[in-house]
């Protein structure tokens, strides 16, 4: 596949997964040995793990919106830096809704293998979630 596509198919999952909690997508675009080598804490570093990721992220930001700012693909890889951003209505990261809005930015970098996703790492800064969610 070409970088081309699998760019189109990191915005779908992002689009359709993350902004709009299809996660039926999710069993369509990544590979049934997906491998998440920066797994969130427990959560499984697998296919299914990243479905429970999506619906944990969902119930604690029911308005979550994903936005892609940025995106760069050679060969197999895509690297995205995207922005998430929703209301703090439910439990995450051990705190109890809040009510306040969250923004955080994550770089992921997507590996495909045969036209689907294989591997996953990402670059998150925790604290900056637990700082705005504390106030």
């Amino acid at each position: 596949m070409s970088a081309d596509t699998n760019k189109h198919l990191v915005r779908r999952l992002v689009d359709e997964a993350q902004s709009r909690g299809n996660l039926a997508v999710v069993d369509e675009l990544l590979a049934d040995d997906f491998v998440d080598h920066t797994p969130f804490p427990g959560v499984p570093p697998t296919r299914e793990g990243v479905k429970m990721l999506f619906g944990y992220l969902r119930a604690a930001f029911p308005d979550l919106h994903v936005r892609i700012d940025e995106q760069v693909a050679e060969s197999e890889k895509v690297v995205t830096r995207k922005t998430f951003a929703g209301t703090h209505q439910g439990e995450f990261m051990g705190a109890p809704g809040t009510g306040r809005a969250v923004a955080w930015e994550v770089i992921d970098i997507l590996t495909f293998r045969e036209g689907k996703i294989a591997e996953h790492r990402v670059i998150l800064d925790r604290m900056a979630i637990q700082q705005q969610i504390a106030g």
